[in-house]
């Protein structure tokens, strides 16, 4: 889905640190309105607490987060579904708050259906696979519309086939919803099928060290093509990672 050139989200020389330990520093970044960004980095670089501060979970201590979002949705790692609630009374609870004058059961169901749990609308949490699970998590902050989706690597728990199958379910929910995603992960792969562009966050104190555009027309279904970018964005991703000082490299 073609992005515009509208800015939704913006992050000005944002810092954060929890006591001695600096994870981000003066980090900025612009998402379009509509695009799919990826935020690429190794583990504990800081990708979560750039999610939670963008989504209000935590204060950056300097810089500036504007927003033109009227709704933001987070997937987390974890689906964390309440266990009492069937499949769809948990993604109905996501709009109890939001929608308090509105019935979307009949919406819910059509979602639950497109994402293939048409059979399992009440079934309970402890009844699903993990792969079901991340559906449902999926469909519970679709529903609510957003503007911006945050995605904290949703996928990294599942096995290939099943993040294969939530990899197009998830593009097939972008291009219907048309929203803005911001997706962090850790697979190279991954990025390169889903993205429009990625940014490379190193080390800490982290900031942006890198955007790149993947420059491969949608449908990605040319294995070649795929395999081909993404050897191409691997090797640029660890000659940012090599270039990184010493005294940043440590603190990762």
């Amino acid at each position: 889905m073609p992005h515009s050139n509208s800015i939704i989200l913006e992050l000005k020389d944002i810092s954060r640190s929890f006591e001695r330990d600096i994870i981000l520093k003066e980090l900025s970044l612009q998402l379009f309105s509509g695009e799919f960004l990826s935020i690429l980095g190794p583990s504990g670089v800081g990708k979560s607490t750039l999610l939670q501060l963008i989504a209000g979970l935590q204060k950056p201590e300097s810089g500036v987060i504007t927003s033109n979002c009227k709704r933001i949705a987070y997937v987390f790692q974890t689906p964390n579904l309440l266990p009492w609630k069937t499949v769809l009374q948990n993604v109905l609870f996501s709009t109890e708050s939001r929608f308090p004058k509105q019935n979307k059961d009949q919406e819910a169901i059509e979602l639950l259906t497109q994402m293939g749990l048409e059979e399992a609308l009440h079934q309970y949490p402890k009844e699903l696979s993990e792969g079901m699970k991340q559906r449902v998590n999926l469909a519970r902050s679709l529903l609510i519309e957003p503007d911006l989706l945050l995605m904290d690597e949703p996928f990294s728990a599942l096995d290939v086939q099943t993040r294969a199958q939530l990899h197009t379910l998830l593009l097939e929910q972008w291009k219907r919803v048309q929203c803005t995603i911001l997706l962090i992960s850790h697979d190279i792969e991954e990025v390169v099928k889903l993205c429009d562009r990625i940014a490379f966050l190193i080390s800490k104190p982290a900031k942006i060290e890198h955007i790149t555009t993947v420059d491969l027309p949608r449908p990605r279904d040319n294995p070649e093509s795929l395999q081909k970018r993404t050897q191409t964005i691997q090797k640029l991703f660890h000659e940012k990672l090599y270039s990184v000082p010493r005294s940043r490299k440590g603190g990762a």
